[in-house]
């Protein structure tokens, strides 16, 4: 896949999409390349048979993940966000993209005839969601990801310094049978590390 170069207003539409629910967009920055690989070179891609993606914002993991597919292997990101989700569509045209909830994650399954998934890798900002959402979406992702499945998302520093971020370390180790922490990706902003999870 060509490497997408997005011009400065696709990073302001992120931007303004933080602003308007930075609940639900909890960087200020698209991640970086470097992040998007330290997500993904941990997985087995030649096993897998299925991938999901949580929040691909402008679609720098995405993009990724679509140099890694393998022929027969399936995959669709998920984004609430429609201006977002509409920069992900341009930026990988070959690769689906649900403007929805991941709540909805096991309906979207059942649609495109995947009964489970061999890894999920998120963008959202876990650590900022309320107890309840998390258990909610907890819940939907282990409906699709069998126990030994796989998943990533990132985290900044500082954040461990807030309650959110101590109490979303706790969380995947409470529900998540090996929780590992990669390097820190100083190629980001702001500089980020991955949690890498198996159920």
């Amino acid at each position: 896949m060509t490497p997408f170069n997005p011009p400065i207003s696709e990073h302001l539409r992120f931007f303004q999409a933080f602003l308007r629910s930075s609940s639900h967009v909890g960087a200020v920055a698209p991640s970086s390349r470097k992040l998007a690989e330290k997500m993904l070179d941990w997985l087995e891609w030649d096993g897998m048979q299925a991938i999901l993606e949580y929040g691909p914002g402008t679609g720098v993991v995405t993009e990724a993940i679509g140099d890694r597919l393998k022929p027969g292997m399936q995959f669709f990101a998920v984004e609430r966000d429609p201006h977002l989700a509409k920069i992900t569509r341009d930026r990988c045209p070959g690769l689906t993209i649900h403007e929805s909830c991941v709540t909805e994650v096991p309906e979207l399954c059942r649609k495109s005839g995947i009964t489970q998934v061999d890894a999920i890798v998120s963008g959202l900002p876990w650590a900022s969601f309320p107890p309840a959402l998390q258990d909610r979406v907890l819940e939907a992702m282990f409906e699709v990801l069998p126990p030994g499945g796989k998943f990533a998302t990132f985290a900044y520093w500082q954040g461990l310094l807030l309650p959110g971020g101590q109490r979303f370390r706790q969380f995947l180790k409470a529900n998540f049978s090996k929780v590992e922490q990669s390097t820190t990706t100083w190629a980001n902003l702001p500089p980020a590390f991955v949690y890498r999870c198996e159920r």
